[in-house]
């Protein structure tokens, strides 16, 4: 079982534990991809985690921007989490519906926003459903709490600073997607982009990562899957995935084994793909 860090990952037990404590508030992450029927909304309206808020990555984000999901504005960050009854002083713990996958996006915009004490639940809302442990439909009472946010640039690249990491090999370009789509044999779930993955980019799709019942894998094993692809830790890292969800699984993975100097391509193959003029390689690593 993983060691609990209220920074990165914590236990079904830690949070069992925790849940009663006043400075503790519980984020349910989910989202689901363009097609997927499921509704995000609905499952945590009809169950939850006791006093858990919803967290909707598709509303929380930059609105001027074409793309999916990108990053939200510092200030749109700050009032939609006080509408939330989060903010300064609070342990976060972020879950999922999926087990370990959209809630480390969740984890990383906090960190994003400079909030350090902020946690993936390991194992998700799956987990604590097989344990039965309590639910419930009820929607939190909000208390509003001033938020503080001071966005951590080093934590995100755009495609500028990508293109010039590709080019130059200076840092690990690390894709989260699965094997067939970094090697453009299977077709992307977003429309019009081209197959294919970032010249010098390395593949650890994230489900290698975690274990069957969705937890993470621990450290040792963790460093084991990078070093098989050929990932150099000495170098610094930039995660990327198909629209910058599953990217901070792989994140979120560095940082269990201490690696600091990651970030993550926000825009993702969603930007890259879509780009005509930047180039892009088929076939394995």
């Amino acid at each position: 079982m993983a060691q609990d860090d209220p920074g990165t990952l914590v236990s079904t037990e830690w949070l069992a534990a925790h849940l009663k404590d006043p400075d503790l508030r519980v984020i349910d992450g989910t989202w689901y991809m363009p097609g997927d029927p499921r509704d995000a909304k609905a499952e945590y309206a009809a169950a939850h985690i006791p006093g858990a808020r919803y967290f909707d990555i598709d509303d929380i984000a930059d609105a001027r921007s074409d793309l999916p999901h990108m990053a939200p504005p510092v200030e749109k960050f700050m009032s939609r989490l006080r509408a939330l009854g989060v903010g300064d002083g609070h342990q976060v713990v972020v879950y999922d519906t999926l087990g370990l996958q959209t809630a480390a996006r969740v984890w990383w915009l906090f960190r994003l926003m400079g909030h350090e004490d902020v946690a993936v639940l390991d194992g998700g809302f799956p987990k604590w459903l097989a344990e039965g442990r309590e639910v419930e439909d009820l929607p939190p009472v909000i208390r509003d709490r001033h938020m503080t946010a001071r966005r951590q640039n080093q934590l995100v690249k755009d495609v500028t600073q990508v293109s010039a990491a590709s080019k130059l090999g200076d840092h690990e370009i690390i894709d989260a997607r699965s094997a067939g789509r970094f090697a453009g044999t299977e077709q992307e779930p977003w429309p019009g982009l081209r197959p294919g993955h970032i010249p010098g980019s390395k593949n650890v799709p994230f489900p290698d990562l975690l274990n069957e019942d969705k937890t993470m894998k621990d450290p040792e094993e963790l460093r084991a899957i990078f070093d098989t692809v050929g990932v150099d830790l000495t170098k610094p890292a930039i995660t990327s995935c198909g629209s910058g969800v599953t990217a901070c699984v792989v994140s979120l993975a560095l940082e269990r084994i201490g690696k600091k100097d990651w970030s993550v391509y926000d825009g993702s193959w969603s930007e890259w793909g879509a780009f005509p003029t930047l180039p892009v390689e088929t076939g394995e690593a």
